[in-house]
């Protein structure tokens, strides 16, 4: 991922935002809110007429116009099954758009609720719509998107860490210790795993990326779908101690494999996927700390508390790799 020394939306003001929607023909009302996103801009546009758009402004430099456009292509595929996901629109024959150095999109508006990954009921009805994602995911890969491994997340997340975050020099060596071992487990687990099948994924399906309604699940923001195994996109719907997780996996995979295949082989990949995400996120925030919104947002980040958490959390993914697989 590419950064800047410029703040990425210092030039994206609430009326560059109204007049990009407006330059694809659309009349705004003038009410504009911002949502909760932090790698991209995401406002919700009140229109002339018809009920209000989402407007997705893409932080420059993170992803080619070619890999945004096999995002998008995609999730319509996904629509087109009649899989419940908040794909782009289609206007004046593009899905990605520009306006004055800003690439954008535009996405219908879909409410709902946080879903109750609590219920099993909840989770057999997300597993049922996730296999039918991977389903599709499996028919062709992605040409420009990256894969989510050990280098990517690993290996190119400790490096980037050691290069843009400030430890403290007393912390430097323990982390970099500890970093280093847990990435040695997550080898270990690949090699355990075995030859996988990487198909394309949502990527980031937290329930935060669910919306709920009476009609079931939604899945929103495929902004970070790239190619995988199937278990990135589950184990994140699990919580709660080894034996709730491994009832919880049932459940989600009660309904997944009524749509497709799950390889029991992949669960060897549990702990590590979770410790890979771990790095990766620290590096991401690293890497987007010259974005104001950042350290508004995450201001406990690089303080030595942080620091040390993080090397605590890292510790006891080494120990929790080193146990065996959930069983199913």
């Amino acid at each position: 991922m590419n950064d800047t020394l410029l703040p990425p939306y210092a030039d994206l003001t609430p009326d560059r935002v109204l007049d990009a929607v407006e330059s694809l023909g659309l009349r705004c009302s003038g009410h504009q809110l911002a949502l909760n996103s932090f790698e991209n801009r995401v406002y919700q546009i009140g229109m002339e007429e018809g009920p209000p758009l989402v407007a997705k402004f893409y932080r420059p430099a993170r992803w080619s116009d070619d890999a945004i456009l096999e995002e998008h292509a995609f999730s319509q595929q996904l629509a087109e099954q009649e899989i419940p996901v908040v794909a782009p629109l289609l206007l004046q024959g593009r899905t990605l758009h520009a306006f004055e150095g800003f690439r954008f999109a535009l996405f219908p508006r879909r409410g709902g609720r946080a879903p109750e990954l609590d219920q099993p009921d909840t989770l057999v009805w997300m597993g049922r719509f996730l296999g039918r994602i991977h389903a599709l995911g499996r028919l062709q890969p992605y040409q420009h998107r990256p894969r989510l491994d050990l280098d990517s997340f690993g290996h190119q997340a400790r490096d980037s860490l050691l290069q843009h975050a400030e430890l403290p020099p007393e912390l430097l060596q323990p982390w970099r210790s500890v970093v280093d071992q847990a990435l040695e487990g997550v080898a270990a687990c690949y090699a355990r795993a075995g030859d996988l099948t990487l198909l394309r994924l949502h990527g980031d399906c937290h329930a935060g990326n669910v919306l709920w309604t009476d009609a079931g699940p939604h899945f929103v923001d495929f902004d970070d779908s790239r190619m995988g195994p199937a278990l990135q996109d589950l184990w994140m719907l699990l919580s709660g101690d080894r034996a709730q997780m491994q009832s919880q996996l049932l459940d989600v995979l009660a309904g997944y494999e009524d749509f497709c295949e799950f390889d029991p082989a992949e669960l060897h990949l549990l702990e590590a996927l979770r410790t890979l995400r771990l790095i990766h996120y620290s590096a991401w925030l690293a890497q987007r700390w010259h974005d104001p919104a950042f350290p508004a947002a995450f201001p406990w980040f690089n303080t030595q508390r942080y620091w040390e958490e993080r090397i605590l959390e890292l510790r006891e993914q080494i120990a929790a790799m080193q146990e065996g697989p959930l069983v199913v």
